[in-house]
């Protein structure tokens, strides 16, 4: 279901992006810096999304992990894949001291889940089962698929605006230097903005989707709580490299961020949906 869901919200996506791409090539850039932004943008964010499992490991440095070193977490994964009638994805482990976890790969055939150290360390086996299952979630609900279509519009709006900064467009007599500037700063904006909203919103539906498949938010919400102690004790460093793939996972590793930027929803909001849904199913308070 929510892989359908998702489908749709990926054609609205880019048709509210396609539009936007489209009115800032009309007015500051011309035919010819759309088609070149364009196609730019779009062999760029194509192979970010059949290499994002690549990009994402080694952001953090991660190494597959097999059943004889990591038992407990092989054991729960093969037990929510198979519940979930899905493949068994791959696992790495990375030596991060933060506790944080994340999923990547285009479907579940080409998935990869990685736990870092750190928050193997910190939780109890139901908590970890917790998370683990909102992390496969994000893979079954074609969540990848969804970023990478935002990321490749709001990547090719920002290449465009900036393409006709430096270079500009048509006839100085049919430019309108107010509205170019205006479009340079606010295209980029929109996109971006629209981008960080579908990542709070996927954060939401994997807490979801994942209390549901492990039969228990609470060990999610106890996770979370846990986790967001854990980043905030020990926040990563804003590298280029982690930077892209920090909305993808389970809290923001740069430690608390409560801003319109935000790739992350507010983690007390997270936790009060995930116990206020224990509350409205009697199967769920264990």
């Amino acid at each position: 279901m929510h892989g359908v869901r998702n489908g749709l919200k990926t054609a609205v996506l880019f048709g509210l992006l396609g539009a936007l791409f489209v009115l800032i090539g009309g007015v500051i850039a011309g035919r010819s810096g759309l088609i070149i932004g364009f196609v730019l943008a779009v062999g760029v964010n194509a192979f970010s999304y059949f290499n994002s499992d690549r990009i994402a490991l080694r952001s953090v440095a991660a190494r597959p992990v097999g059943e004889a070193e990591q038992p407990v977490m092989y054991r729960i994964v093969r037990e929510l894949a198979t519940s979930a009638r899905q493949p068994m994805p791959r696992l790495y482990v990375s030596p991060t001291p933060q506790p944080n976890a994340f999923a990547t790969g285009r479907n579940p055939r080409h998935a990869a889940v990685c736990a870092t150290e750190g928050i193997l360390q910190m939780l109890n086996e139901r908590e970890l089962r917790a998370v683990l299952a909102h992390e496969l979630s994000h893979v079954y609900n074609r969540d990848i698929l969804i970023s990478s279509v935002a990321g490749c519009l709001a990547a090719g709006i920002t290449m465009l605006a900036y393409f006709a900064m430096f270079f500009g467009a048509g006839d100085d007599r049919d430019r309108n230097p107010f509205a170019e500037l205006l479009m340079v700063f606010l295209g980029p904006l929109a996109a971006s903005l629209i981008q960080l909203s579908i990542s709070r919103a996927r954060e939401y539906q994997a807490d979801e989707s994942g209390a549901q498949l492990s039969a228990d938010p609470l060990a999610l919400a106890s996770a979370l709580r846990k986790i967001e102690a854990g980043t905030e004790m020990v926040p990563l460093t804003k590298t280029p490299r982690l930077a892209t793939t920090s909305h993808m996972m389970i809290a923001n590793p740069f430690g608390r961020a409560r801003t319109l930027f935000s790739t992350h929803p507010p983690m007390e909001a997270r936790i009060e949906r995930l116990v206020q849904m224990a509350k409205s199913d009697p199967r769920y308070l264990h």
